[in-house]
């Protein structure tokens, strides 16, 4: 199937299945819907929930089909071995000290082959590393792995953000010490356009250039030049095809 055509199916059997499985807030706003109207309401409250969970149902499978075109192994919600060498778990911590009081500034090569050094020193011990949202092994034997987040994350969640980054990396490289290994956040899509995105607050803990990638810098990472245009007009393009689908679905609620 072409590309183009897979992405459109990825994105349509997405939206459809999040139908099927969507239930309205139970909550009682009778002024809201009296005023609006019960289809409105339910379309607002299935955008909210929408967007709570917009990486999973739409932001990854859309991730995963794009980059199929240029990678060997492309895999969502992928696990790492669970297990890191002490000396790399005291490594992280000294690494997160540093970066928390500013002594040092975050630094992804350093930081990584500083975890290469120790990354099967001292004794092993299992953790729970978060899931890796999108993970990707390059024809040239390189590893990445994104962690996608909202468009405007918290500030005081990066600190975590990066610990999960270090985590993935010290894993991998206990599991092949000689690994390439690439961990990032993604954000896909830039809510300040036509500004750039404001990265001010995350520069004390991510090194913008290795470890984050926004909207273009992303989709094209993952599909080539000009991917996040062409993706632009295929979410156009699905939801023209849609709208009857999801006028009908909520024009239901007003027969409730």
């Amino acid at each position: 199937m072409p590309l183009i055509l897979e992405i459109e199916a990825t994105l349509k059997n997405s939206l459809r299945n999040k139908f099927q499985s969507y239930k309205p807030e139970p909550a009682s706003m009778p002024f809201h819907t009296r005023l609006l109207g019960r289809d409105r309401m339910a379309l607002f409250s299935f955008i909210h929930s929408l967007n709570t969970n917009f990486g999973t149902s739409i932001f990854e499978p859309v991730a995963v089909s794009l980059a199929s075109s240029r990678f060997d192994v492309v895999m969502s919600q992928a696990e790492t071995k669970n297990e890191i060498s002490e000396d790399a778990s005291q490594m992280i911590q000294s690494i997160m000290d540093g970066l928390t009081t500013a002594i040092s500034p975050p630094n992804k090569i350093v930081e990584t082959e500083l975890l290469r050094k120790v990354c099967r020193s001292g004794k092993m011990k299992e953790i729970k590393p978060a899931r890796i949202d999108v993970w990707l092994k390059s024809h040239d034997e390189k590893f990445y792995f994104f962690d996608i987040k909202t468009a405007k994350p918290n500030k005081g969640g990066f600190r975590e953000f990066k610990r999960t980054l270090l985590e993935w990396t010290a894993c991998a490289l206990a599991e092949n010490p000689n690994a390439d290994i690439n961990a990032m956040i993604a954000i896909p899509y830039n809510p300040y356009e036509p500004k750039p995105y404001s990265r001010w607050t995350m520069a004390g803990m991510l090194d913008l250039k290795n470890e984050l990638k926004v909207a273009q810098e992303f989709w094209d990472f993952l599909g080539g030049e000009g991917s996040y245009d062409r993706l632009l007009d295929i979410f156009e393009k699905v939801g023209l095809e849609l709208r009857p689908e999801i006028d009908e679905y909520f024009t239901r609620y007003n027969k409730i």
